[in-house]
């Protein structure tokens, strides 16, 4: 005589079976991954280390909008540039510089063109006027850099190489300053795209962040006096020194 058996047994023996198959999830590295059988191991978490932080802003959208800049945007067939309502020459560096270099940060359009092109400009017809500026810099330089967006980033370091080019006194005028500005330097050293025989294109655009921050801190070195390698070798311990002995 055949037995039947209930849904509840059945539902007893699937269950005990699932459970038997069933695999335990563990920690990667763990003791666990070693005298457990039948485990999981969880790929490890994302550190998210090169996130961007799109949400740092500044406040350089806020005084254009009031009217604060003696600007305009000069429209070209080509491009774009902007008409300076005062000769730069003239005027007070200690104000106007570090409002635009605080608009770094910005991706909004027209205020990233603005900001960007109006560094460019006081930076190369500034000459003695932006040395004593300097200190005035670093915090919205670090700012626009902790945003971790490759643009933003990208124009920031483009940046800082015409800093240290417009005065040969600013590159030692850098140095104290290196433990702000150097940790996302050391993020990005060696960031390249390995594309095997593939092209990056933006290498054609110097627009590679890892090429851009090396490039930049052989600047900081040559021009930064003789404490600037130590320094940097402090901060990013694989750079190696570009000047010959």
């Amino acid at each position: 005589m055949t037995s039947i058996s209930s849904p509840r047994n059945e539902g007893k023996g699937k269950t005990s079976a699932q459970k038997k198959n069933k695999k335990t999830k563990v920690t990667p590295f763990s003791v666990q991954t070693y005298y457990r059988k039948n485990v999981e191991v969880e790929p490890p978490k994302k550190t998210g280390i090169f996130q961007a932080n799109p949400s740092i802003k500044s406040n350089f959208n806020f005084f254009y909008d009031r009217g604060d800049f003696p600007i305009a945007v000069e429209h070209e067939a080509q491009y774009n540039k902007i008409a300076w309502k005062v000769e730069i020459e003239k005027l007070d560096f200690h104000h106007y510089l570090p409002l635009f270099v605080d608009g770094l940060c910005e991706t909004r359009h027209p205020y990233k063109f603005l900001a960007r092109q109006g560094v460019h400009d006081m930076l190369t017809h500034g000459g003695h006027k932006v040395l004593p500026v300097v200190p005035q810099l670093i915090l919205p330089v670090k700012k626009a850099l902790q945003t971790k967006l490759p643009d933003v980033i990208c124009s920031t370091l483009r940046l800082l190489q015409i800093l240290v080019l417009c005065n040969e006194l600013i590159g030692e005028a850098l140095v104290p300053y290196y433990r702000q500005l150097l940790p996302v330097f050391n993020l990005y050293k060696n960031k390249n795209k390995n594309l095997g025989d593939g092209i990056e294109y933006d290498q054609w655009k110097g627009e590679n962040i890892g090429d851009m921050v090396n490039y930049t801190l052989e600047l900081f070195e040559r021009y930064g006096g003789p404490d600037a390698f130590i320094n940097i070798k402090y901060m990013i311990p694989t750079y190696e020194s570009c000047v010959m002995n």
